[in-house]
């Protein structure tokens, strides 16, 4: 493309392609959009050139997000409040959502598919996660018991229909909870079958990877432990070549514990963040789930009985912390925000920086946090 007089280069210290983190490159902008990545030094002289002190990536992608703004998509299972989720996690960094509906009652996931099918191609919105209601009822965790049910033939009309209309759809279930064959099933129509809240034996979930799930919910968290007798869901999925979700806020899970798993996966590049956020990111300190108050505490999200009730965490501040504190080369980390689950969901277009419009790219700090909320804030004023 022939440069304009409206174009202009942007020059951060490192640019996140997508794989690695690369010095000495440039991005030309045209109409508000990289129509380019070149070496720094073929920048034409005289181009008006941007430079930014930080490392520029592709936003972040989110594919369990509860809720965001104030919107809790089981409590409003609308289009709307998918976008509303979408528009509140964007302003911390994460360019795309896949709001995520839980265990309830059935009319609750069939609004919450209507509001998928017609949110199709709005800004942000990736898709749909159906998490439960075909789960384990003593790995449940927050969902509530009374619709935790098995597989049945309304969840798969559902996910059928998602799919013909090219939604992209995640679907949590436990094994013990679909009957042999069912997961082939949903596998077919092109759904990603994710075992999560399971309390199954390890054999169980190898025989559901073996069928075609090939995903893991938020690993160590409502699922089965790894003992040295019995590896459960969460030994089989830390030995398996599947793709497992985390949360990285150091509440649900040790942080020792991730970097455990992070380095003992057999096939590298398997692992993914998601927030699990609720309503109170970029929302109020509390809400309502299943009529129950919710409340922020010290960074926590607790019931009344003080147990934890979804989390309160953003993308940003989970790549932060894998940085920072895990120990997690740069580069990984964000591949686990950007690279992976573009790969999980089949967008790999998502996982670039040439043809991205500005909105889309974060430039980081120092201590990896984004440095605006978006990269057009910064460059509209350079």
């Amino acid at each position: 493309m022939t440069a304009t007089a409206s174009s202009f280069w942007l020059c951060p210290d490192q640019v996140f392609d997508g794989r690695s983190l690369r010095a000495g490159l440039a991005l030309r902008v045209e109409g508000g959009r990289v129509a380019a990545l070149a070496p720094l030094a073929e920048v034409p002289a005289g181009a008006e050139r941007r430079v930014l002190r930080g490392v520029l990536t592709p936003g972040y992608l989110d594919l369990q997000v509860n809720g965001g703004g104030d919107a809790q998509l089981n409590n409003a299972p609308t289009v709307e409040a998918m976008q509303t989720i979408a528009a509140a996690h964007r302003r911390f960094g994460t360019v795309g959502v896949m709001p995520t509906v839980i265990t309830d009652a059935p009319e609750v996931l069939a609004f919450a598919v209507e509001a998928a099918l017609e949110a199709q191609g709005a800004p942000g919105v990736l898709g749909l996660h159906i998490e439960g209601p075909h789960i384990s009822l003593p790995r449940r965790g927050t969902h509530a018991a009374e619709w935790v049910r098995p597989m049945e033939a309304a969840t798969l009309a559902h996910v059928a229909r998602l799919r013909a209309a090219g939604v992209t759809v995640m679907i949590t279930v436990a094994p013990e909870a679909v009957q042999k064959g069912e997961i082939a099933e949903l596998a077919a129509m092109g759904a990603i079958v994710s075992l999560g809240h399971s309390d199954a034996t390890a054999e169980a979930a190898e025989a559901a990877l073996a069928e075609g799930a090939r995903c893991f919910t938020h690993l160590y968290n409502a699922m089965s432990p790894m003992l040295n007798r019995a590896p459960g869901v969460t030994g089989a999925a830390i030995n398996s070549s599947a793709w497992c979700g985390f949360i990285c806020d150091g509440h649900h899970v040790a942080d020792a514990m991730l970097g455990l798993a992070i380095r003992a996966r057999p096939v590298a590049g398997r692992m993914f963040l998601v927030s699990d956020a609720m309503c109170t990111v970029g929302g109020s300190d509390r809400y309502q789930l299943y009529g129950q108050e919710i409340r922020l505490v010290g960074g926590r999200l607790v019931n009344a009985e003080g147990s934890l009730a979804g989390a309160h965490v953003t993308m940003a501040e989970s790549v932060a912390r894998l940085i920072t504190v895990l120990g997690i080369a740069p580069e990984e980390a964000l591949r686990m925000a950007v690279t992976v689950p573009a790969e999980v969901i089949a967008r790999p277009d998502l996982a670039m920086v040439e043809g991205r419009g500005v909105d889309d790219l974060l430039l980081l700090g120092t201590d990896w946090m984004p440095l605006a909320e978006g990269l057009a804030l910064r460059t509209a004023a350079a």
